[in-house]
């Protein structure tokens, strides 16, 4: 299900250290948002609105809506950057999007049908996700909250690659565009040390020693 994230901003002319302490203990957080062919403009929001926005996933791979002053401003996260033990964000990027232009942005993987992979069930494998995120460019209105990979048909030893993930209409992914070298795996059954059941039958029935 969709979500829409709706920010209020408050443009600031303060700047430093010792400013950003004092918003911050005021509950407010530290901004800069740019992009787009203008300027970059130091702006604050309220923390407690942008934590809980962060605790979802699609907040990190979708379109904000970012009211500053009063102006609405389309954007995406570019960084945000928290305290090192403190539950509290400290600084926060934002990118201004235009409708006509192409965005890069970081998507997650859902990875469908883990619990009945075949390889899994049946061929005692073990999945291995090698990516959980993918970076994809397209224009703003194309921009996917996630992409999908169904793993139940997969068999030990398959692997499902950057080129076979199915994506939406006028999306494409960065990494292939340098070539049929970064095509990597994103997930893959791999084997397991006991194997599956039947292989191991197989194993102790070719132990047996002829009679002498």
């Amino acid at each position: 299900m969709s979500v829409d994230f709706e920010l209020q901003a408050e443009s600031r002319t303060e700047r430093g250290k010792g400013a950003s302490r004092r918003l911050r203990r005021a509950g407010r957080l530290p901004a800069i948002i740019y992009g787009a062919g203008k300027e970059p403009m130091s702006i604050t929001l309220d923390h407690s609105a942008v934590w809980l926005c962060q605790e979802h996933e699609a907040f990190y791979s979708h379109i904000l809506n970012v009211t500053i002053d009063g102006r609405l401003e389309k954007a995406i996260v570019r960084d945000l950057q928290r305290h090192p033990y403190k539950p509290f964000l400290v600084h926060m990027d934002l990118q201004r999007v235009s409708e006509n232009e192409a965005v890069r942005v970081h998507v997650p993987l859902h990875f469908l049908n883990e619990e009945t992979c075949v390889g899994v069930k049946k061929g005692g494998g073990m999945l291995s996700h090698q990516s959980v995120e993918v970076e994809v460019e397209c224009l703003p209105r194309d921009l996917p909250e996630y992409i999908e990979v169904d793993v139940g048909e997969m068999n030990v030893g398959d692997s499902v690659h950057l080129s076979e993930l199915v994506l939406p209409q006028g999306v494409a992914l960065t990494a292939l565009a340098q070539g049929p070298d970064h095509d990597l795996p994103v997930v893959s059954v791999l084997k397991t040390r006991g194997g599956s059941a039947a292989e191991d039958e197989g194993a102790e029935g070719g132990e047996e020693s002829p009679e002498a």
